[in-house]
């Protein structure tokens, strides 16, 4: 379990980042000095805390959009991701792999006639070894 922060650390480093994005980097020592001239802070102890919040949400931007924080960057890709159009849709229809059981089912319902029913046999997996041993009864002593 990580440590527990204020919500006032928390709200403090979402607006330094929002506002000062370009600055900020992903070394601690670096954003200490930038919110020390960019910010008004009390004390010691708490710019701290929130130069390295600033610091781990800032390496959370580098992996994807954070929730909190709106940032021109995340929005652009946000709108090149809603654009994406893919070649082949996930949910086309031609072909629809159903086993024995399923076709029994549609049959019973009058939906055989339905295009692109492939009936496929079910793949018979293999026996699942957790590695805890024989798998019989705990012994007792």
């Amino acid at each position: 379990m990580g440590r527990v922060r204020t919500k006032t650390v928390k709200k403090s480093s979402r607006q330094v980042i929002e506002r000062y994005y370009s600055r900020m980097t992903l070394d601690f020592h670096t954003n200490k000095k930038i919110l020390e001239e960019v910010a008004i802070i009390p004390s010691k102890r708490l710019r701290n805390k929130i130069a390295g919040f600033s610091t781990h949400l800032m390496k959370r931007i580098q992996k994807g959009p954070v929730r909190g924080i709106s940032l021109k960057l995340q929005e652009e890709e946000r709108e090149r991701r809603m654009d994406f159009v893919p070649d082949e849709s996930a949910i086309k229809t031609d072909q629809i792999e159903v086993d024995k059981e399923t076709l029994d089912m549609l049959e019973a319902l009058g939906m055989t006639e339905m295009p692109g029913l492939v009936r496929v046999d079910p793949v018979s997996a293999a026996p699942i070894d957790f590695g805890r041993g024989g798998g019989g009864a705990r012994k007792r002593y």
